[in-house]
């Protein structure tokens, strides 16, 4: 796809320049706005579960992120307000009106329309006199009737109630409804949202509880923490004890959410909503609106400026992320219907244009004035447990990625166990979504995948329980040299079998930065024999050949030593490529990095036969890189009637920054993929001189 003008050569330094990248978003639409401005209707045909009016809303109401900041900010040109700002101030009276063509329709139940009430009240309290106060008095009465029918709807117990409050919260600050008439509604709603709260400043999109447990980006940029923002904001004096807590919510928030950027502003993709794209990082620009100040090491607006503008930059670079036209796709880092939910209409993923809202700053505020600062390195761990979402955000030089354990959605939700249930999530890698049930098209990447019919059909985990942190220990001899975190869970993967699997997830550690360890073990619960096919997937990785884009050259191994070419000559590269298989392992090198995957130990009466494959999943199933393979280990073993078996696997991954660096950070491939980690299973000295991982005695 063509890159977009004014975005994707945007260097993202200024408040100029990230006014021209909003502009040129706000252009690319005017082509598909409709006569009386109420509807945007972008030309592709694809559906949604509710209705193409409430889309084509969804098209006009999104973009209101930024037409309310750029009015709120007094940055726009006289040209530019007429060109950009009147239509959607002409709309808004048209979309509200019931003798219009434009009508939007009435708000039914659990309607998509509730959605974008927000967005309409948001640009109302930052624009009062341009989208209300200059209305005609018969607008007013049409834009007041239509957002007080939110109040007399069902709502989910999720985000959404955000969405009541903000409406009215403009009804009463905007639109001139006593306080009275509403008072209950925002009371019921917010304090319904407090059960919610886990700790920490995390908030989960519902309760979380075995009916489902979400702690995402919904969580933070989409919706929860940032609408505490707008709200801590907007609303200091009707509610200023709320508006005190939320502060320190975000202030404890933002403690954890920063580690989940790395240093080129990549975020690490994890949940729903992602074609929501550079919403990712709508809490950095929400704490600047608000004006928060934030402990160290975020202390400094140049910190927070910078975690917003790296990842406006990562973005520009993305330009497949546009159609032809200049509008944004569904998909991530390309077109990709694959990875989106059955709510995202070709207007959807104007959801980000929320992280626009710093731009309701002037230009002179410190915010836009700072020198931009980079991510405080030196302040991540290498391996950091995040309590509240149940993850360990794992941050070396060579990969950024998290260890998840415990989250899983409960509804219907596309690919909901690849966006919930996998191990491992990589601000690089990506994950990868199912397109279809054979192995190949489950596209396996960072999970394990059980079958008991012969690979008929696979099962991934999904609803975990008993999932809990821990620890593991690098000791050499008796001394313990670091303690790494540790996440744990188990699961059941057929009803119709009595299996119980459970699985630990060590974090990587100082001695082996590159690689982190995955012990499964099976119990065999019920009264006969069973014998399961699984595979175990490392990260996927683009897998194709640099200079033509040809096929990865291959090697095999009759063991892990046997590295064959794939270290050697490399010609022209500064880096390898190719691919390795052995008995015990599997390794991909591409212009992307390397990624390999290990089997260190297994119990030798459960398993009959394993080996190390690359596997070649359908084309487009992973978000970030459309052409991928993911290293595997597939193995079969037998558990007898009341056994139990186990399994160690080691994962080795080195992420390359295509475009923001050209070599490897001072690694060699070569030698972290052969220098493995060392596991010992016992308190017993298995290694007398050598440091190692010992796992807890439960394993």
């Amino acid at each position: 796809m063509p890159p977009l003008a004014g975005f994707s050569d945007n260097s993202f330094q200024t408040h100029a320049d990230f006014k021209d990248a909003c502009v040129s978003l706000l252009r690319a639409l005017k082509p598909y706005q409709s006569s009386g401005g109420a509807r945007i209707r972008l030309p592709l045909v694809t559906g949604t579960h509710f209705d193409d009016v409430a889309a084509q809303l969804e098209g006009f109401a999104r973009p209101l992120w930024t037409i309310g900041a750029l009015v709120h900010g007094s940055c726009l040109t006289t040209v530019e307000y007429e060109e950009l700002v009147e239509p959607y101030v002409r709309g808004l009276a048209n979309g509200t009106d019931p003798g219009h063509a434009e009508y939007w329709g009435p708000v039914i139940l659990r309607d998509q329309r509730m959605v974008e009430m927000e967005i309409i009240s948001f640009a109302l309290l930052m624009a009062p006199d341009v989208m209300f106060h200059k209305q005609t008095e018969q607008a007013q009465a049409n834009i007041r009737d239509w957002l007080n029918t939110l109040n007399e709807k069902d709502f989910p117990v999720t985000n959404w109630l955000w969405f009541r409050v903000m409406t009215n919260l403009a009804l009463v600050k905007v639109c001139g409804v006593p306080f009275d008439t509403v008072r209950a509604y925002l009371k019921d709603d917010l304090d319904q949202m407090e059960n919610f709260y886990l700790d920490e400043g995390w908030s989960a999109d519902g309760i979380w509880g075995d009916g489902g447990r979400q702690a995402d980006y919904y969580s933070g940029s989409f919706a929860i923490q940032f609408s505490q923002l707008l709200y801590m904001k907007m609303a200091e004096q009707i509610d200023p004890d709320r508006c005190r807590k939320f502060r320190d919510r975000a202030v404890a928030f933002a403690s954890s959410f920063w580690r989940y950027f790395d240093e080129t502003g990549a975020a690490i993709p994890f949940g729903r909503s992602l074609t929501y794209r550079f919403a990712l990082a709508g809490f950095w620009s929400a704490v600047a609106f608000a004006e928060v100040e934030l402990p160290a090491p975020l202390d400094d607006w140049g910190i927070v400026k910078g975690l917003l503008l790296r990842h406006f930059r990562w973005w520009s670079r993305k330009s497949d992320l546009f159609n032809v036209d200049g509008t944004l796709t569904i998909g991530f880092a390309y077109p990709n219907m694959y990875m989106s939910e059955d709510y995202n209409s070709p207007q959807s993923p104007y959801w980000a244009m929320k992280s626009f809202v710093a731009l309701g700053l002037s230009p002179e505020h410190p915010f836009w004035s700072a020198v931009e600062k980079p991510l405080p390195v030196e302040d991540i761990k290498i391996s950091m447990p995040i309590r509240p979402p149940m993850q360990i955000v794992c941050h070396t030089k060579n990969h950024h990625f998290l260890l998840s354990s415990g989250q899983f959605c409960p509804w219907p939700l596309k690919a909901t166990e690849a966006k919930y249930g996998k191990f491992t999530y990589s601000s690089h890698f990506g994950f990868s979504v199912p397109t279809g049930t054979l192995i190949q098209q489950l596209a396996p990447d960072s999970t394990l995948a059980l079958s008991k019919d012969d690979e008929e059909s696979f099962r991934v985990p999904w609803k975990v329980q008993d999932f809990r942190f821990g620890a593991a220990w690098l000791r050499r001899g008796g001394q313990i040299l670091e303690e790494i975190p540790t996440l744990r869970n188990t699961w059941r993967p057929w009803k119709d079998a009595n299996v119980e699997v459970a699985t630990l997830l060590i974090a990587p550690c100082q001695r082996w930065r590159d690689w982190h360890i995955r012990v499964h073990q099976f119990k065999n619960l019920g009264n006969s024999e069973i014998t399961i096919s699984m595979v175990q997937g490392g990260f996927a990785i683009q897998g194709r050949e640099d200079r033509l884009g040809g096929t990865l050259p291959s090697y095999k191994g009759a063991s892990s030593k046997d590295h064959d070419n794939i270290f050697l000559e490399r010609g022209e590269s500064a880096f390898p490529e190719g691919t390795q298989e052995t008995g015990i392992s599997a390794l991909i090198c591409s212009n992307a990095g390397s990624s390999g995957i290990r089997m260190m130990s297994s119990s030798s009466s459960f398993f009959q036969q394993s080996k190390g494959e690359v596997l070649k999943p359908d084309s487009n199933t992973n978000l970030i890189w459309q052409r991928t393979l993911i290293p595997t280990l597939k193995s079969t073993a037998t558990l007898r009637e009341g056994t139990t078996g186990q399994v160690v696997s080691a994962v080795y991954a080195v992420g390359r920054n295509l475009g923001f660096e050209d070599e490897y950070k001072g690694i060699s491939v070569e030698e972290g993929w052969k220098d493995a980690p060392l596991i010992a299973h016992s308190d017993l000295v298995e290694f007398p001189t050598a440091e190692f991982i010992l796992l807890a005695r439960e394993w």
